[in-house]
This record gives structure tokens, sequence and C-alpha cells, in this order.
């Protein structure tokens, strides 16, 4: 009788394990900058959330701008936040064009990132983020972090505001030497209100920057490049997700790549003046659940602050047929 019910328990545990092994979520914040500037409230309301949510969300995404100034109380307060998931949910930030430069209110006219860097440093970033290499050495400006999700292992890179040639480089690197991983790329500025990608003439193009002056190794590169240096190259990038744009502050696009595999490219921002937030105190972030039984990418919007979840078709939906 006994070894009836133990075979059973066994059975059930077997069940559920293959189950979650089908799935998993995560959690995509994006600019938070006019939350720690103006309503630090709304930010820490988010942060709480997610840790309270204890071990549903596999890892967080910040798609840049964690501040608005660039400055060491707004900083303070993004890492207090933060603090909050440290040991409990791994967290990975990708640097927009708020969070460097040489001083307060001089957005990206250089590359210093003198302030991420001393309240997020290195090896406490890594011991946070499931971070397996970054770029450049000892710093977390860009960098990569593996996990092993839905019986698969991703790749999960954030990348630089205008990622320079040397770090596009860097990325296709390790991407290279990890063929069997699927891929998640995370950057600031790289998809437009209108689902297209930013290059020409957009005023949010990183080259309308300081650090767009620069050449050679150096020289950044906007989504379109992006997309051709990088993204579409691989045939185990999934995803794309970004933020910086306002006007409406969504967008979707689905790509083929060379390999004739299908990327998934997402827009979100709630920062002030976007459209439908304009003071920028609503507290939205993304819910991404993948599930590879069913094939899907399901999208979904939700404030811990307002407790409620945005259903029109821009910022609801599910990717279907998704190949993993």
């Amino acid at each position: 009788m006994k070894i009836r019910y133990y075979i059973f328990f066994l059975t059930i545990l077997s069940n559920v394990v293959c189950k979650a092994q089908d799935s998993f979520e995560f959690v995509v914040l994006p600019d938070t900058q006019t939350y720690v500037e103006e309503f630090p409230e709304v930010f820490m309301k988010q942060m709480e959330w997610i840790a309270n949510e204890g071990d549903r969300f596999s890892f967080v995404l910040h798609e840049g701008d964690i501040t608005q100034n660039n400055s060491e109380k707004e900083w303070a307060i993004a890492r207090e936040g933060f603090a909050l998931l440290d040991g409990k949910i791994p967290y990975n930030l990708a640097l927009g064009n708020h969070d460097m430069g040489s001083g307060p209110g001089k957005f990206a006219d250089t590359r210093n990132t003198l302030w991420a860097n001393s309240f997020f440093p290195y090896k406490e970033y890594i011991k946070n983020s499931n971070t397996i290499a970054t770029f450049p050495k000892d710093s977390i400006d860009n960098s990569c972090a593996e996990y092993n999700l839905g019986g698969q292992k991703w790749l999960v890179f954030s990348l630089e505001f205008g990622p320079r040639n040397r770090t596009v480089n860097w990325a296709n690197e390790v991407i290279n030497a990890h063929p069997n991983h699927n891929v998640i790329i995370n950057t600031h500025a790289y998809l437009f209100f209108d689902n297209t990608l930013l290059d020409g003439n957009d005023w949010a193009l990183p080259q309308n920057y300081g650090v767009g002056k620069l050449t050679g190794d150096d020289a950044v590169n906007d989504g379109a490049q992006l997309w051709d240096k990088l993204v579409k190259k691989h045939k185990n990038i999934v995803m794309v997700f970004t933020g910086h744009i306002t006007g409406s502050g969504v967008g979707k696009l689905i790509s083929e790549g060379d390999n004739g595999n299908t990327v998934y490219q997402m827009l979100a921002n709630y920062q002030k003046n976007v459209k439908g937030v304009e003071k920028g105190d609503s507290g939205y972030l993304r819910i991404i659940k993948v599930d590879k039984k069913t094939k899907t990418i399901t999208v979904k919007t939700y404030s811990p602050w307002l407790d409620t979840f945005r259903t029109e078709p821009d910022q609801e939906f599910m990717f279907e047929n998704v190949e993993f």
C-alpha cells in the first residue's frame, strides 16, 4: 500500500514539474524615469509587487531610462527599489540615454555611466542577475544573463542606448558561442510607435545625441542597424524589447530573420507625455508569458499602483505559432 501511494505521489509530482516546464513568466519594466524623479511611491509599489509575487516570475527586464536626470538622488531611489528583488528574482538592466552622460540633464552627451555602476556594482549585479558575460569588462553597461526555463536554455542581453559597433560585435560573438540557446534582446531605443524600426529621420535616433558623434568601433547603432548587424543574423533570437519612444508609447513588429526564423519585437513606455498617461504616474509594466506547449507569447499590461490591466489591442495581445 505504501509503495502504491509513493508511486502515485511521484507521478503527481512529475506531472506538476513537466507542466511547470511548459511555460514561464517575466516582467518588462518600461522607462521608470518619471517615477524616480516625481513619483517614487509609484516605482516602489511596482518593485514591492514584483517582490511579493515570489516564485511567479523568472526574471525582470528594465528597458532603460531607469532615471530621468542620471543623478545620485535618483539612482539611490532606483537601488532602493531593486534591492527588494535581491536574492528573490533576478533582474537585468539596459541603460538608456537618461542613464548616461557628463551630468544631470546632459543626456547621453558621453558614455559616462559612473552612477549606474556605482549603485549597481559589477560583482553585486552579477550575483543578482544570472549574468555570464558583460561588456566592457567589469561594468554593467552591457550584460548577458543565462536562464534554464521551460526546459530550454535562454540568453538575455541588456544592451546600452545606441549600442556601439564594438558592443554589437561582442553580442554576436556570445550568441555564436551559444547556438542552442534561445535569445532575448533588451535595449533602450529600437522600435518606433508606428511599428517600424528606428532609422532615417526619427527624432529619437541615438545619432542625434552626443554619443552619436563617435565613429569607428564606438559609432552608435539605431534600430534598423541593430536589426541588420545583430538581430536578423541569428536563427535563435526570439524576442526584442525596447522603450524610449513617447507618442502612444507602444508598438510591435514581427519580422523574418535571415534563417527563416520569426522575431517578435515590442515597444512599451508609460513615462510622462505618453498618450493616455500624460502625467507619467500610472505605474504600468508588462507581464510576458512564454508557453512552449501552446506555442504562444502572451503580453499583458498591468499597473500595481492602480491595480488595473489595460486591455486595448495594443496593450494586451498574443503571438501564436511561435517556434522555440
